[in-house]
């Protein structure tokens, strides 16, 4: 008896403009991890000839377990859709992400695709970011006591990421990370200002990245949200 695969209208949405031919950008995290599995959905049914570049390791198996192809991003100049999700979205389409701590290279698969689609629950819309998360931020762990000072002269605190077994966590670049709280700061001044700080390889603040926010509501129907040009 063929087993009958469950409706996921966010999922399905946020893969329904991606075409044949396509190179297609796979975002990391739960909600992402739908999207996956109704590309490959769509691939299968519809005959779809796709080549996908993943922005983890886990989503790469992921990916390769449903039977999407994927390639070295390394090998990759441009990127026709991205698809990925988001810890917070606030009313300006600025997000903040990497609470998987896959934020270096969603970014950078990001600003190489043509098309950028984020696609959260209505839980992940605050007010404004750092409303109910921690800010992310990814350093090297040379010069890590250097780095954390200049974060705490930015108004930043905060604690290396840690696994459930009490071990530093590492990025799949194998840099530390460091969850820091937010206060009211100025976002596009406090991103700048983490950019320009060395040792910092990357953040969790999205503040330009999206085209296309799709929205999960409680009532079951989807929202867009769409960057004015």
């Amino acid at each position: 008896m063929t087993e009958q695969r469950v409706a996921d209208p966010l999922a399905e949405a946020a893969v329904a403009d991606i075409r044949s031919g396509m190179l297609v950008g796979l975002g990391t995290g739960r909600t992402a991890s739908r999207g996956v599995v109704a590309l490959a959905e769509r691939m299968r049914t519809e005959n779809l000839e796709l080549r996908c570049v993943s922005t983890s390791h886990a989503t790469e198996t992921l990916a390769r377990f449903h039977g999407l192809p994927v390639m070295d991003f390394a090998l990759v100049e441009r990127v026709d859709y991205l698809f990925d999700g988001a810890d917070e979205v606030d009313p300006n389409m600025n997000m903040l992400k990497g609470s998987g701590g896959a934020m270096t290279r969603e970014r950078i698969v990001a600003w190489a695709a043509e098309r950028r689609v984020y696609m959260v629950d209505e839980s992940k819309l605050v007010s404004r970011l750092g409303e109910r998360t921690t800010l992310p931020i990814a350093v090297l762990a040379y010069g890590l006591a250097a780095v954390r000072a200049e974060m705490r002269n930015l108004g930043l605190n905060g604690v290396c990421r840690r696994t459930i077994k009490g071990e530093l966590f590492l990025t799949d670049n194998g840099n530390l990370i460091i969850d820091v709280a937010m206060g009211e700061q100025d976002l596009s001044e406090l991103a700048a200002s983490l950019n320009d700080v060395p040792g910092v390889i990357d953040h969790g603040l999205f503040l330009t990245e999206a085209d296309e926010i799709l929205i999960e509501r409680d009532s079951g129907t989807i929202e867009k949200r769409v960057r004015e040009q």
